[in-house]
């Protein structure tokens, strides 16, 4: 365990939420480039807000921010520390509407380590059922980007969401990571719909295509285990990159054609 992870439970969750503010735009430097793919207005969907740093930066660009968190505990502080054009959906993400599903924990762990998910792994000891949800039943207009960190589920989260990016495209930022499961069904799923993906390991985007995406994790592997607090203080740290981006057709990061496919197509 990290020790963030230690330190938190002994924490106010308010406090963790504000320290989560500070360091995550140099834990994941997509954060800092959010002008480069999520134009100003529209709606931005936040899938696993864990404790808000996406959410609340979001809320700062976006007209409208919906954030869809499993976590119960985490869904009440999102709901309470959130600006007013930020709402919270306490559910699961996923491929079909209604019921329940089981969102796997580590042991001890409430959800606070961000690692929960609804494909068990060996961290994961109990499971709680939460509620689940289609993106693509959310009833939301004008979608420019959708933001997805859910550990595992990336393809179900994408297979509920087919309508809208068939019809408005938006650009899609998601966390991948090979250790967790095979990365081919959800680059292959967004390819069938048109889209391309960008990575940043360094100032500037570069293609996915020409990225060793697998090998890339594989050397810094050692790295994803160090945790936020090591990952962001350390100076001359090694980059981990698990976060790709995936625009549509000829759209690159950071171009005025970009911005306005993203910013122009309604449902």
């Amino acid at each position: 365990m990290t020790l963030a992870a230690r330190i938190a439970p002994r924490l106010p969750p308010r406090l963790i939420a504000r320290c989560a503010d500070l360091l995550y735009p140099r834990y994941e430097p997509e954060l800092r480039r959010l002008a480069d793919f999520c134009p100003p207005g529209g709606t931005a969907v936040d899938i696993g807000g864990w404790y808000g740093p996406w959410s609340r930066r979001l809320a700062r660009r976006a007209r409208r921010v919906v954030v869809v968190e499993p976590v119960p505990h985490l869904a009440g502080l999102l709901a309470a520390t959130t600006p007013p054009n930020v709402e919270v959906v306490h559910a699961a993400a996923t491929d079909r509407d209604g019921g329940t599903v089981r969102l796997w924990l580590p042991p001890g762990d409430r959800g606070n380590r961000g690692v929960s998910s609804l494909v068990r792994r060996d961290l994961h000891a109990r499971s709680i059922p939460v509620p689940c949800v289609r993106v693509d039943s959310l009833g939301l207009h004008g979608i420019t980007l959708i933001k997805i960190d859910v550990d595992g589920s990336e393809l179900n989260v994408l297979r509920g969401a087919e309508e809208t990016l068939h019809g408005v495209r938006p650009a899609l930022l998601i966390e991948l990571e090979a250790r967790i499961g095979p990365l081919e069904p959800v680059l292959n799923l967004l390819a069938a719909h048109g889209y391309r993906g960008w990575v940043l390991p360094g100032r500037d985007w570069l293609p996915l295509s020409a990225f060793d995406l697998y090998g890339h994790q594989s050397r810094t592997a050692h790295v994803a285990e160090h945790g936020i607090l090591r990952r962001t203080l350390t100076p001359f740290r090694r980059r981990y990159v698990n976060s790709v981006l995936f625009l549509h057709g000829s759209r690159r990061p950071g171009s005025v054609e970009a911005a306005a496919d993203a910013g122009g197509r309604q449902r």
